[in-house]
């Protein structure tokens, strides 16, 4: 096997595979007689079947198939030993007035595109400068965070009367003109309704100032129309209703009424265990603390996007545009030219900032430890449970769930990269020069509208 390359430019390369019988005869051979072993034809006993009868009915097929596999290893090896950094995969050149004889052919030449990936240099130094934001903290911002501790710790109670924000519950059912309940008509027991959810104004005040076994009849597609709070109201699946309306009836059973909790000893305790907050001025230095820690992270964000815009606006170099094009056309079975053309401005972008990424790391030895990645997954872990409301999963529950998160391929590399992300991130941080300023949170939030 003959493997030559032609540089059409910096970016751009035709490599040439040229493969003859002696290449590919023997390992086609080998499948072949594997063929035959294994083969169970009518008419010939297990294993017996003439090697011709096997060529006849495989032989082309395993040809082309060992031909392919042939290349692919070779093509491999060869960039891989001449240490040529491609981007995509090599694209087959093909001509229209060229066939391919592989049944009677032996010998074949295939010529295949290569994007090459472009050399560069960073030049971030000390004379640029990036801004770290640092929120304020004010008032309102501690206000809000302590009412919604009370929220989270909140409870619901009976009422006798209720009101805009009060849950109703109780028994629906569809009236006709007349209030009458339609015989046999839709109806729902141990339904919940949320005064403050209802749409129409009018309806809205014929829910307030209800008691215990007081009904009350309205528009249920005016009330909410939204088929899916219907669906929930009358307990049934959203499909079953969407041409629903018409009156119905709500007999209220309970009213329940949201109370947060109240600021005190008990909500301390409840919050950060027994005894740690005794006061209130303790408990607003608490959630202080806890903003600050919120809103830094925040700010970090911000700064390592700002880190990596630079980077990015200071690294000029140059990318095989057209091959990329192509091989995403070839990469996307579904994908449009055009569709590529309206995102190749960010794929381009994302693919500048993955070859940099790749040079910082090689470049300073960046590695990733599999204590980092389990550290990393069970950070993840933690942030997930959360969000489900999961605050009490012990440490032996987090890090299982990590080392499972981490057997899955996919889920190992998409933490790999956020760790590599940070690790070149951090690495470039120290490189430039960082400037503190102090602002509002929405002068902040307005440094994401651009």
């Amino acid at each position: 096997m003959d493997i030559s390359r032609e540089n059409k430019d910096d970016l751009n390369a035709v490599l040439t595979v040229k493969i003859s019988k002696s290449d590919y005869d023997e390992r086609v051979e080998t499948v072949l007689k594997d063929y035959r072993r294994k083969a169970n034809i009518k008419g010939f006993r297990p294993g017996m079947v003439p090697i011709g009868v096997i060529r006849s009915m495989y032989g082309n097929a395993v040809k082309v198939d060992e031909i392919n596999k042939l290349i692919s290893e070779n093509v491999h090896k060869y960039l891989v030993d001449e240490k040529i950094d491609i981007l995509g995969d090599p694209l087959p050149l093909t001509d229209e007035n060229e066939k391919t004889d592989f049944i009677h052919d032996d010998e074949f030449t295939f010529s295949f595109e290569l994007g090459l990936a472009p050399s560069f240099e960073l030049t971030l130094g000390k004379g640029d400068r990036v801004t770290f934001h640092e929120i304020i903290i004010d008032d309102k911002m501690k206000k809000d965070y302590a009412d919604s501790y009370a929220r989270r710790f909140g409870e619901f109670r009976k009422a006798e009367a209720s009101g805009e924000k009060d849950i109703l519950k109780g028994r629906i059912e569809a009236v006709d003109e007349n209030g009458a309940v339609i015989p046999e008509g839709i109806s729902a027991d141990e339904t919940s309704l949320s005064v403050d959810m209802v749409r129409d104004e009018e309806i809205k005040k014929s829910f307030i100032g209800l008691a215990e076994n007081d009904s009350v009849v309205f528009s249920i597609r005016k009330a909410f129309p939204n088929t899916a709070e219907i669906a929930g109201l009358l307990r049934m699946e959203s499909r079953n209703a969407e041409n629903i309306e018409g009156d119905f009836r709500l007999t209220v059973k309970e009213i329940s009424r949201f109370y947060p909790a109240e600021t005190g000893p008990d909500l301390y305790n409840r919050i950060y265990g027994e005894g740690v907050v005794s006061d209130e001025e303790e408990f607003m230095q608490k959630i202080e603390e806890e903003i600050s820690a919120n809103l830094r992270k925040e700010s970090e964000f911000k700064l390592m996007q700002d880190v990596r815009k630079l980077t990015l606006d200071k690294t000029e170099f140059r990318l095989p545009e057209e091959f990329l094009k192509k091989w995403l056309m070839k990469a996307g079975e579904k994908t449009s030219s055009e569709e590529i053309e309206n995102e190749f401005g960010t794929f381009i972008q994302d693919l500048k900032w993955q070859l940099i990424k790749n040079k910082v790391a090689k470049d300073n030895e960046i590695q990733i430890s599999p204590e980092e990645m389990q550290e990393e997954a069970e950070k993840i872990t933690r942030f997930q449970f959360s969000q489900y409301g999961l605050y009490y999963a012990t440490d032996e529950q987090i890090s299982g769930y990590a080392r499972e998160t981490l057997q899955r391929e996919a889920d190992a590399k998409r933490i790999a990269d956020k760790i590599l992300d940070d690790k070149v991130l951090n690495t470039l941080k120290e490189v430039v020069e960082i400037e503190n300023k102090k602002v509002t949170a929405e002068e902040f939030n307005k440094l994401f509208e651009n």
